[in-house]
């Protein structure tokens, strides 16, 4: 059994405690300016003004840069926002993303929309008359009063519950698994 022995110069050691440090900054003499020049001030000025309408005009100029972003359909992504009314008349949009998007009386006439995806989106009353929707995704979207006319909708998918009630097809190059799916709509 052994004893067990402290060693009482460790318990009687003192702790060494640094100084404060002082809660004030030394300050700079008096005559010392911390202020900016005022040509300074108005270069910072132009400079962020410059920035911000170059940012606003490249917004403008294409709605769709607004909700650029990524996603698995590519850099420009509109997925789950409300574009009620807006023009993306003869605009290319390749692999767009409007998955669960409003997209009610949106303009699309012209538009290239090669392999956009319009799933679970909501398209009643828009106008996709002359555009290009090759291999785009409608499955579950509410096609409801859509402007199909002269759409190439070569490889377009429509799924699920997709409805196309009220559409005009007329002169849509459609897939033939859609027979189904606008029969069932009663148009």
């Amino acid at each position: 059994m052994g004893a067990l022995l402290l060693n009482s110069s460790l318990c009687s050691a003192k702790i060494q405690t640094k100084p404060a440090l002082p809660l004030l900054p030394k300050l700079p003499p008096a005559s010392v300016s911390l202020s900016p020049s005022r040509s300074q001030v108005v270069r910072d000025l132009a400079k962020t003004g410059l920035l911000a309408v170059l940012s606003a005009s490249v917004f403008l100029s294409d709605p769709a840069l607004a909700y650029k972003g990524g996603g698995p359909y590519g850099a420009g992504v509109t997925r789950g926002q409300d574009l009620t009314g807006m023009d993306f008349s003869g605009k290319t949009l390749i692999k767009q993303d409007f998955k669960t998007s409003i997209l009610r009386q949106a303009n699309f006439k012209g538009a290239k929309l090669l392999g956009a995806s319009f799933f679970d989106a909501d398209l009643t009353g828009a106008d996709l008359s002359d555009a290009d929707l090759r291999s785009a995704d409608f499955s579950l979207a509410n096609v409801t009063k859509v402007n199909l006319s002269n759409a190439n909708l070569e490889g377009a998918l429509a799924t699920g519950n997709t409805s196309f009630r009220g559409s005009n097809i007329t002169g849509a190059g459609m897939p033939a698994h859609w027979f189904g799916y606008i029969m069932s709509s009663d148009l």
